[in-house]
């Protein structure tokens, strides 16, 4: 293990950086559901994983690392996957006790260093954002149990961060939120510049974009990945909500704003691209659905839908920058219950 502080090389001094999620992937991270609380529809959300893993698998995109908390899930899981159509024997099985599905953001972030031909872990600190959820503070327990099984560098940062809540466009510019990053929940008495150097030294970035903040419903404290993604270098893709009276809409418009007015490290200006936010619902209970929690696999891109009428305008919008990989739609509205959708649950592998 090695601690990142005073004294000690961070991944960038190693040449570690943290790559766009268009690079190859050797694998995909999921956790099977399994909490009721979280997905009272739990056997739909089951076959939301099926369509995930099955779309992975038709159009030969990577393997699937698959958690499972023991043999009775691990059983369960199988036989879903089976007799569905799903190659089980092309899924790595993980056994180890977790609280709920959302592994991007206690999983590690991989970094690679191109030149030398090798991977490394970053291990945030997870306190089940913003400690709203005790029972979940065991999760931040899985890098170490990932490693244990990988034996890969690992750096430990030091500060309480998200996957989900970090974006890049793998020429060293960072996405993120002040909402989430600068929130009291996360990191209280650790200042702005004090954070992005961590962020820097960490990920191999050299230039981080600040967005102020996330959609209603959002239990991130919002997370960059239902605001804005990278799909190029230059070119990211941006929620926007067109009605003025909707609660996202001053949010989601400062956001756009501010990346409209950004450049990437070399002084260029981005792309961007408006997506639109679709309005779902439970109830009265707004849901933090967003198109922007796609995930980008090697040879498919996995786009949540949510049987509203923006879905098809969604699927083009992200198909056009995709022209090489195959667009497919996700049901995710059983999903985005438990306030996430694909790109929260998944966490990619770089290929090295």
């Amino acid at each position: 293990m090695v601690q990142s502080k005073k004294g000690a090389s961070a991944p960038s001094e190693l040449a570690y950086f943290f790559p766009a999620e268009w690079e190859k992937h050797a694998a995909i991270f999921l956790s099977w559901p399994y909490d009721i609380i979280s997905f009272p529809s739990l056997a739909k959300v089951e076959q939301t994983y099926l369509k995930i893993i099955k779309a992975l698998q038709e159009t030969k995109s990577e393997e699937v690392k698959l958690f499972v908390t023991g043999a009775r899930m691990k059983k369960r899981a199988i036989k879903i996957l089976e007799s569905n159509g799903a190659d089980v024997s092309k899924i790595k099985f993980f056994v180890h006790d977790y609280g709920d599905v959302w592994f991007r953001d206690y999983g590690p972030t991989f970094v690679v260093d191109r030149g030398a031909r090798k991977l490394a872990m970053v291990k945030w600190k997870f306190n089940a954002w913003g400690n709203k959820y005790p029972e979940l503070l065991k999760d931040d327990k899985m890098p170490k149990a990932i490693n244990e099984q990988m034996k890969l560098p690992f750096f430990v940062s030091g500060i309480v961060m998200e996957g989900g809540a970090i974006e890049t466009n793998g020429k060293g510019v960072l996405l993120t939120t002040e909402e989430c990053l600068l929130n009291p929940n996360r990191n209280p008495g650790i200042p702005k510049e004090k954070i992005e150097q961590i962020l820097k030294s960490h990920l191999g970035v050299s230039k981080i974009i600040w967005l102020p903040g996330g959609i209603e419903g959002d239990d991130t404290d919002g997370h960059i990945d239902n605001l804005a993604r990278f799909v190029g270098e230059n070119t990211v893709l941006c929620s926007i909500e067109e009605d003025e009276k909707d609660s996202n809409y001053r949010n989601l418009l400062k956001n756009l704003s501010i990346l409209s007015a950004s450049t990437d490290s070399a002084g260029k200006k981005f792309d961007v691209v408006k997506l639109p936010s679709p309005k779902v619902f439970a109830g009265q209970r707004k849901l933090s659905a967003s198109y922007c929690n796609f995930y980008i696999a090697n040879n498919a891109v996995l786009v949540p839908q949510f049987g509203v009428e923006t879905d098809k305008k969604a699927l083009e919008i992200i198909a056009h920058h995709f022209p090489s990989r195959k667009v497919i739609g996700i049901d995710c509205l059983d999903l985005v219950f438990g306030y996430g959708t694909i790109h929260c649950i998944s966490q990619q592998q770089p290929k090295i």
